[in-house]
């Protein structure tokens, strides 16, 4: 590593040197050699040189100038090696079955997350992350506040693996960070529905102070709430807010079964 070129602190640039942490990572994103990875802040590339001995391909995305100059001589006689210089939100998601193993830009963790678990749910298979431990520890909330938190959960299995020692990134890092491993549902809601589904979740979580019941029934009737209630053993004098995401998705499909069309948030 030149001095001349170290991370940038406020880009949120932390090279992962840690060959334990790259490891783990890889061993927990359960890749396979045809899968196609993207490695999002690739660096000096230190993770995507060990990816490479797992996977037919794999999409090196690099903002830095330099580092992507670096990244494409690293890997020039590799032709199953994309590299991209472009931020990670300007980035054009390939329409075709990928994973991701990353350590991640901090400053764009939740426009990442949003990226893969939202926008490219059709495609994003799963994978493993490092990622800012705050924001990961917050995806495991008892009291869910953002509605895309919900859909995460519906879609995916989420687990905090562990937190790791800053001492595992150039430069270390003043916060503390997490390893975070993704799984897609076999069995989930449609994906067709997901933007239905999350302006169902959105608009029942505008006034999250409320009760299940009193949000429920700005959408169902009276009787369709208690309905609901026995079904899904779902607490009408909780919060909105606690809900689990098995029981937000048990309430949104009540709500295609029994709800017009026309009384549907949009």
């Amino acid at each position: 590593m030149t001095k001349k070129k170290l991370p940038v602190r406020f880009t949120g640039q932390h090279f992962t040197i840690d060959k334990v942490l790259i490891k783990d990572a890889i061993k927990e994103s359960n890749i396979n050699q045809h899968d196609t990875v993207l490695d999002i802040g690739a660096g000096k590339g230190f993770l995507t040189v060990h990816l490479l001995k797992n996977v037919d391909k794999v999409i090196a995305i690099e903002n830095d100038v330099a580092l992507s100059q670096h990244l494409r001589k690293k890997f020039i006689h590799d032709q199953n090696v994309q590299v991209v210089r472009c931020d990670y939100r300007n980035f054009v998601v390939p329409k075709v079955p990928f994973k991701v193993v990353s350590n991640i830009p901090f400053g764009i963790t939740s426009d990442i997350f949003s990226s893969l678990m939202f926008e490219n749910v059709e495609y994003f298979l799963g994978g493993s992350i490092i990622l800012q431990s705050e924001p990961a520890k917050k995806l495991f909330s008892s009291k869910v506040y953002n509605p895309l938190t919900v859909l995460y959960h519906t879609y995916y299995d989420l687990k905090f693996l562990y937190e790791i020692n800053p001492e595992s990134f150039l430069p270390p890092p003043t916060v503390k960070s997490a390893l975070l491993r993704i799984e897609r549902k076999q069995n989930s809601l449609d994906i067709g529905l997901k933007v239905k589904y999350l302006n169902f979740v959105s608009y029942m979580l505008q006034k999250p102070d409320l009760t299940v019941k009193t949000a429920m029934k700005s959408i169902f009737r009276k009787k369709q709430v208690r309905s609901i209630s026995e079904k899904f053993g779902v607490d009408l004098n909780s919060k909105i807010v606690c809900l689990s995401a098995k029981q937000w998705k048990n309430c949104f499909l009540e709500m295609l079964k029994v709800v017009p069309e026309k009384f549907h948030p949009s």
